[in-house]
């Protein structure tokens, strides 16, 4: 950061005074945000409050708060990194959030997001879970963090869940996430290749956030989004390489009455193209629309003696 940037720690007292020094800043910085937050003023705020230990979602009462120097050096030194690394916030504070559920998040994977964990701390299941108390296992396909599986344990509270992820690093941090919320017992961790570690097994629901960037998106991707595990993005050209894989292969792995949803991202037009036989329902969030697609097992022909699925595309 260069001279003209680094503040006078002594006329710089309230917590008013460092967001708005921060979002000037970022702005000058042209800082990426979508890891949290969608606004500098947001991630300001995200970093300064958790810099002095207040809550997240209280900026009001503290906007006019004095600061010890200590704390000013403190949260220079934190918005100074946000600048100079470009790495996501998450990265800086070990944390990120869906909703009001806190996840220790690092480097190894990618920082929690998902409009499925929307979905699973909103008020009605009813698309893909018609009955909650009928899910009595649940599998996290990809799951990273472990954010999606621990959040189907806690809103499905009879069911256990097995969450797969070809990263070992990844599910170190799921490992920790799972243990914090004490769900040890009722979450299994498999290393391998989406179905592959829980060959044999079958769910009532089956959640999965795979990658599904384009290669050419990831590799135009600006620092913040390049500082998350390549793996946990890079989708093959068009971003749908994974999700392909998991509607061919879901079927031998859901009871009858059972679903798959899955987010896509941008993929709605190719995926309706290629597979129009298959009823998707696309479903909405307050952040997303048309993003997450939900497919009954009742679509989704198991594998054939071969090995083939009989999911058909045309």
């Amino acid at each position: 950061m260069s001279d003209e940037s680094t503040p006078p720690l002594g006329e710089l007292l309230t917590v008013r005074d460092w967001l708005r020094w921060a979002v000037s800043r970022f702005s000058e910085a042209g800082l990426v945000f979508g890891h949290g937050t969608s606004r500098a003023v947001d991630e300001a705020a995200f970093l300064i409050l958790h810099t002095l230990s207040l809550p997240i979602d209280e900026l009001q009462p503290w906007l006019d708060a004095r600061l010890t120097l200590a704390e000013r050096s403190a949260v220079f030194d934190i918005l100074r990194r946000r600048i100079e690394t470009r790495k996501p916030a998450p990265y800086l504070t070990g944390r990120a959030w869906i909703g009001d559920a806190r996840f220790m998040v690092d480097e190894r994977v990618i920082v929690p997001r998902s409009y499925i964990g929307e979905l699973l701390l909103g008020s009605d299941v009813s698309a893909f879970a018609p009955e909650p108390d009928a899910i009595h296992r649940v599998l996290d396909l990809c799951t990273g963090s472990g954010c999606l599986a621990i959040l189907a344990a806690r809103r499905f509270g009879g069911a256990v869940a097995d969450a797969t992820d070809i990263s070992g690093d990844a599910l170190a941090v799921a490992r920790r996430n799972v243990d914090a919320y004490g769900l040890a017992d009722r979450i299994s961790l498999h290393q391998g290749d989406l179905f592959a570690p829980v060959r044999g097994q079958r769910y009532d629901l089956i959640l999965a956030n795979p990658p599904y960037v384009a290669a050419a998106e990831v590799a135009a991707f600006p620092p913040e989004y390049a500082a998350e595990p390549q793996l946990a993005h890079l989708g093959g050209a068009d971003g749908l390489d994974l999700v392909r894989r998991i509607l061919v292969e879901a079927g031998e792995h859901l009871t009858p009455q059972g679903c798959l949803v899955i987010e896509v991202g941008t993929g709605r037009e190719i995926l309706e193209a290629a597979y129009p036989k298959l009823p998707f329902l696309w479903l909405d969030t307050a952040e997303s629309e048309g993003e997450v697609l939900v497919v009954a097992a009742s679509h989704l022909a198991p594998a054939g003696p071969k090995g083939k699925n009989a999911t058909s595309r045309r």
